[in-house]
């Protein structure tokens, strides 16, 4: 009866709705509209438009203003417990002053590793040990470095954040143009001898239809989105951050849309790796004060993560320190139970003085830049530090959200 159904519809998206409010309390990301779609230079061309060469254009959020608030980043009870074993004591200076120390600096490029012989069962384990990461030449950052050589902040700026090397992200769903966008990128890194890292960001109801929601129409057109980006891999070395949010944050869906969700992320998983064999493809596992690590490692067990990814990224767009995400990397990766070599890629753009009081997500005072991006971990089980989140886009309190505002990388960069 059609009034059946479409009460029985009413009733459906009655239940998403309260699951997604739900899910909001528990938001992986302190700032998911600002740092998942922006995050560092997201090229997004915009969709529909379609062109046989591109280049990542720097945009900001597409949904302005500021975003609901969304819990304290707080370490969960485990880390706590701890705590005085496994990470130093907080204190506040520039990125050399922090208890985290710095990596050795990837100013200057190396030769990319030659790529050793994968096997048939699944993809190589872990980055090349010291691979220098790529820096794009198009972000907001750079753009203000560029228009503001005489401003006092610039040279802090330029040197601490501008820098650094950081993901690119691909936030449209566009397919026709992100192939050739993809292969902008991974060629000129290619071209350098660098590593660089991409953020595929297009999943069907992508943030539980929060603030950055959009992607692809339904899971068939993301399928075939996913091989238009595997198109533009190239064949050297490349690191692929796949879905921020997508697995931490499916609670919102109902069960059969949560299984086919995974489906489409071990098919992606599977895409990228034949595209590419040296491709490094890492699963969403949240952040260390969000799920357990039972809990998450079922998920991506449930995705394919054991046999379609190389491991798992944690913290994107968060602040938890980065001995805290270490060492629950490590307990998901041993919950999830194999196969040997997983590793762990750790967002540290902005957690370098640890989380921020309770209730504070919205570009929160006190916070500070990690440890620069890095494959040189020294860390077991840990294959990079990344910025995925780049510091100084604000999320929608010190500036318009996802626009790049020199106060707050400035404070960042002093580490106040």
């Amino acid at each position: 009866m059609p009034g059946l159904r479409a009460q029985r519809r009413i009733e459906r998206a009655e239940r998403r709705r309260a699951k997604r409010r739900n899910a909001m309390a528990v938001a992986a990301s302190a700032v998911v509209a600002v740092g998942t779609v922006t995050g560092v230079m997201s090229a997004v061309a915009g969709e529909g438009e379609h062109r046989s060469t591109a280049r990542p254009e720097t945009t900001r959020t597409p949904v302005p203003g500021p975003l609901p608030a969304r819990p304290s980043p707080s370490a969960t009870p485990t880390v706590k417990a701890s705590a005085s074993a496994s990470r130093p004591a907080t204190t506040s200076g520039s990125p050399s002053q922090l208890s985290e120390p710095s990596s050795p600096s990837l100013a200057k490029p190396t030769k990319p590793t030659k790529p050793t012989k994968k096997p048939a069962s699944r993809p190589q384990a872990s980055p090349p040990p010291g691979a220098a990461l790529y820096r794009h030449p198009e972000s907001q950052v750079l753009d203000w470095v560029r228009a503001n050589r005489d401003d006092p902040r610039h040279p802090l700026i330029k040197s601490r954040i501008a820098d650094q090397p950081a993901a690119v992200w691909f936030a449209a769903y566009n397919p026709g143009a992100v192939t050739a966008q993809v292969r902008s990128v991974t060629s000129a890194a290619a071209g350098a001898g660098q590593v660089p890292v991409l953020v595929p960001y297009a999943i069907p109801d992508r943030d539980c239809g929060g603030a950055s929601q959009g992607g692809a129409p339904d899971l068939g057109a993301y399928d075939d989105w996913i091989g238009d980006f595997a198109a533009g891999l190239g064949s050297g070395e490349v690191i692929v951050i796949l879905e921020p949010d997508s697995i931490a944050l499916s609670d919102c869906l109902s069960a059969g849309e949560r299984e086919a969700r995974f489906a489409s992320l071990a098919r992606a998983g599977r895409t990228l790796h034949a595209a590419n064999p040296r491709a490094k493809v890492y699963f969403d596992a949240g952040h260390s004060g969000w799920h357990s690590a039972e809990k998450q490692a079922a998920a991506l067990r449930a995705a394919g993560a054991g046999s379609s990814s190389d491991g798992i990224f944690t913290n994107v767009s968060n602040f938890h320190r980065t001995a805290d995400e270490a060492a629950y990397a490590r307990r998901v990766l041993a919950a999830l139970g194999g196969p040997a070599g997983l590793g762990a890629v750790i967002d540290t753009s902005r957690n370098g003085n640890g989380p921020p009081a309770a209730g504070q997500w919205c570009d929160p005072a006190g916070r500070a830049l990690g440890r620069p991006p890095t494959t040189r971990t020294g860390a077991a089980g840990v294959d990079a530090y990344l910025w995925i989140k780049l510091p100084g886009e604000s999320d929608g309190c010190k500036g318009a959200a996802g626009s790049f505002t020199p106060d707050y990388a400035y404070q960042l960069a002093k580490g106040d």
